[in-house]
């Protein structure tokens, strides 16, 4: 059960704001059917954060209501709500679910801002939002853990293409290096369209990462979730589409279908709900996290994780919406007790500054 009043907080200073609100307001209405008290949290792409109970409304966002909710800070272990840019008044908040997808929301800074204020966050800490968020630190993670993935090049301007064609060759892939969502991804089968699909993905951020294509790919994913002190994994799913990249149409615009569970052989199905457990426990992730593989022939390649995805991957858990609340049940009381082991632990006053000189600073230069 859940108890007090639970944020959920959606948007964000991202390219993925829209995915956002569609997992944001899912979630808060899952949330309400099961009986939990929820105080939806829009963060619109200029920065301002907006609070109120219309904001469970989808249907708010494609006409710019949700400009009508009230104002709100985050601070002092709850929301407050703004009226004429004074406070009207203070709701107490006992835990917070994360459903940001890209920026600051997703990369940690919604994790630290929350850690700050006193309230539990259910979601991935800081390490691995930020390390999973970018797709190089992403491959260096992977390494390190000894799980395969597909060769790589990193350009930060269009000057490094040479040397990436040099390393990875055609057709290739070129992905944002911190974007999620299909935004900015293409695949180039020479130079010209290197350079066109390199161009494009730099005018979203600051680094791309460029891979081989695997002709003949199948892409599967599968989930993980921690509660009650344990982990549990879903069935993998196999994302379909008829074009060579699973596209952002295909995801969010009907243009893709998935099955679930996927058509694959037990071993192979095994393989990659142990890789993704493997992965999610060493980085002592939390929240829903899902795992995107490649399957090339008999090679199993892990792709990228996201640790705030789509729809906060129901679909891999449960048939219906309803099915889904003991999960975000489950996420939820564990942030805050994982947040109340965390106050346990002593925090020490040296008192080193009583043996300091009151006119110590007193000459220091500015």
């Amino acid at each position: 059960m859940l108890k007090g009043n639970i944020a959920v907080i959606f948007g964000g200073v991202s390219n993925e704001n829209e995915i956002s609100v569609i997992t944001g307001t899912m979630a808060c209405n899952v949330l309400k059917g099961g009986g939990a008290a929820v105080l939806p949290v829009y963060i619109a792409q200029d920065g301002a954060f907006y609070c109120g109970e219309s904001l469970c409304d989808i249907r708010l966002y494609s006409s710019g209501g949700w400009a009508q909710a009230a104002r709100c800070v985050i601070a002092d272990g709850g929301i407050y709500l703004l009226k004429k840019g004074k406070i009207k008044k203070f709701v107490p908040v006992s835990a917070a679910l994360n459903c940001c997808h890209g920026g600051l929301g997703e990369s940690g800074g919604l994790y630290g801002l929350l850690s700050c204020v006193g309230i539990p966050l259910a979601g991935s800490p800081i390490f691995a939002s930020s390390a999973f968020m970018d797709k190089y630190h992403t491959k260096q993670i992977l390494a390190a853990l000894g799980v395969p993935s597909l060769p790589y090049a990193v350009v930060r301007s269009m000057g490094d293409i040479p040397q990436a064609i040099t390393k990875i060759g055609f057709p290739a892939v070129v992905k944002p290096a911190c974007l999620g969502s299909s935004i900015g991804v293409s695949c180039a089968e020479d130079e010209r369209e290197l350079d066109v699909a390199v161009g494009a993905a730099l005018a979203y951020d600051k680094k791309a990462i460029i891979e081989p294509y695997v002709r003949g790919r199948r892409e599967i994913n599968a989930a993980v979730y921690f509660a009650d002190g344990r982990a549990v994994v879903s069935d993998c799913e196999e994302a379909l589409s008829s074009s060579a990249l699973l596209t952002f149409d295909d995801k969010y615009s009907g243009g893709g279908s998935s099955r679930v569970p996927a058509d694959l052989p037990e071993e192979t199905a095994q393989a990659i709900k142990d890789t993704a457990l493997k992965v999610y426990l060493a980085c002592e992730m939390r929240g829903v996290a899902r795992f995107d593989f490649l399957l090339g022939g008999d090679k199993i390649y892990l792709s990228e994780v996201n640790t705030v995805p789509g729809s906060l991957a129901y679909y891999l858990y449960s048939k219906t919406f309803k099915g889904f609340y003991p999960v975000l049940e489950g996420i939820i009381n564990q942030a805050a007790a994982d947040f109340a082991e965390g106050r346990r632990k002593r925090i020490v006053s040296t008192g080193i500054l009583n043996n300091i000189p009151q006119n110590a600073a007193k000459g220091a230069k500015i």
